[in-house]
């Protein structure tokens, strides 16, 4: 029975482990949304936001304060009782003694003031911008995800492309080396070839160092130990869903967590402006006093017998010659609101101008696809014919090299196309504000 477990248990370690050989682009902003470093600093700050607003709500609960004193009367203040009173003469009497010890426990309780209740609001947009801050953390996470997995899909693709021109040009050496030692080619011929080879080799070089720095900056964004190897799945292209109904007309600005902050930065700028104004209204708070007070010669009389009291009542307060300070903040909030709401409609228009141009630059980006294909498609065929003529020898090594280099050419040109076309995909998305749907419908 125990040696069954052990067998399921590195069967499951084995599944566990194979299946996770090749990383799809879902998977990899999966992990990434889960293990990203940011994702701790964003949750701070909800758990901050959420501290602020029950700091704010302190101010409107009863507050209990504990104060103890003793004085050490070095002169002894004296009142005088008028002539008349107790005899013919005045009399100096002093009503304490050298040591006073005071107790006093208060409690305190707001009752009205609007500026607070005012300040208050705000604690619901504060919640608002911190959950809106973890929201664009995550958009941030997907679209990163996406450009390094999209890099390396583009280096792979190149490498392999660059290989087989490798393997290309290394045939035709052994070919012309074959030639040569039987005197039927000359050695400058064979120089071409390795000449283009040398530039294959360095070029898949480039590649190999493009692709392990795209490697790295893709874990980097996962949150992935960078030591670990990780395989993303290059078995076929990249499916990125495209929603065609996409356009200006059914655009929103308002779907961007950008323009939502903002939205939450002109409520809370008027918040801050009315709890100013507010400020000048009387304020009323309750209050209960029980404390204790004793008197004496030396220190030990000053506590053996304390006599307690207690007091409650009300306390109004009213603002009068403040209202020159107060004026100036209310007009430096005022303002503050104006400009928030001023930008918000220059900030609708731009993200309405990158929408347009993300969508065109989309389906430019895929017609130059489309074309870029086709001309690899008609190089490779060229190259075909000019390989069977230059087998049969009537053609020269010159056009041979030519058309591979143009090869070479459209193939590059494809390449570029390729990327340009998955950085306009995820760059419409952005501009969209739909990097969450691209990501739930991969």
């Amino acid at each position: 029975m125990g040696k069954k477990i052990v067998i399921l248990f590195f069967f499951s370690f084995w599944l566990k482990t194979n299946a996770q050989e090749n990383w799809t682009l879902k998977q990899c902003i999966e992990y990434g949304l889960k293990n990203n470093r940011n994702n701790t600093i964003y949750a701070n700050e909800k758990l901050a936001a959420d501290a602020r607003a029950k700091e704010v709500l302190a101010d409107y609960l009863p507050r209990v304060s504990l104060t103890s004193t003793l004085d050490n009367n070095l002169k002894l203040q004296q009142s005088v009782i008028p002539a008349g009173i107790f005899g013919p003469d005045e009399m100096r009497v002093s009503l304490t003694q050298k040591y006073n010890s005071n107790f006093v426990g208060q409690l305190d309780q707001v009752i009205y003031d609007q500026s607070l209740l005012t300040g208050l609001k705000a604690n619901k947009y504060n919640k608002q911008r911190a959950d809106l801050n973890i929201e664009q953390s995550q958009e941030a996470i997907i679209y990163n995800i996406s450009i390094a997995y999209f890099q390396i899909f583009i280096f792979h693709q190149q490498l392999e492309l660059l290989e087989h021109n490798r393997e290309t040009y290394e045939k035709q050496i052994e070919i012309y080396n074959l030639q040569v030692s039987k005197g039927v080619t000359l050695q400058k011929d064979v120089d071409k070839v390795k000449v283009d080879n040398s530039n294959t080799i360095s070029q898949i070089r480039v590649a190999q160092s493009n692709l392990q720095l795209s490697e790295n900056e893709l874990k980097y964004e996962m949150g992935f130990p960078i030591s670990n190897p990780l395989k993303i799945n290059l078995s076929t292209e990249i499916e990125t869903p495209l929603l065609l109904e996409n356009n200006t007309n059914t655009f929103s600005p308002a779907s961007r967590i950008d323009y939502q902050l903002s939205e939450i930065n002109i409520k809370t700028l008027e918040i801050e402006q009315s709890r100013i104004k507010y400020e000048g209204l009387p304020k009323l708070s309750a209050y209960f006093r029980y404390g204790a007070v004793g008197f004496g010669d030396n220190l030990n009389a000053a506590y053996n017998e304390l006599l307690p009291y207690s007091a409650v009542g009300l306390k109004l307060s009213i603002p009068i010659l403040d209202f020159y300070k107060r004026n100036t903040q209310y007009k430096q909030a005022k303002i503050n609101h104006i400009n928030a709401e001023e930008n918000l409609k220059l900030t609708e228009g731009r993200y309405k101008v990158e929408y347009e141009n993300a969508s065109t630059k989309l389906i430019q980006a895929q017609t130059n696809v489309e074309n870029d294909k086709k001309n690899v498609e008609l190089a490779e065929s060229v190259l075909k014919v000019t390989n069977l003529q230059f087998q049969k020898g009537t053609t020269n090594l010159a056009d041979w090299l030519n058309t591979q280099n143009s090869l070479k050419e459209a193939q590059s040109s494809y390449l570029n196309s390729l990327y340009n076309y998955y950085q306009a995909r995820i760059d419409l998305e952005k501009a969209a504000g739909t990097l969450k749907t691209f990501y739930n419908l991969l």
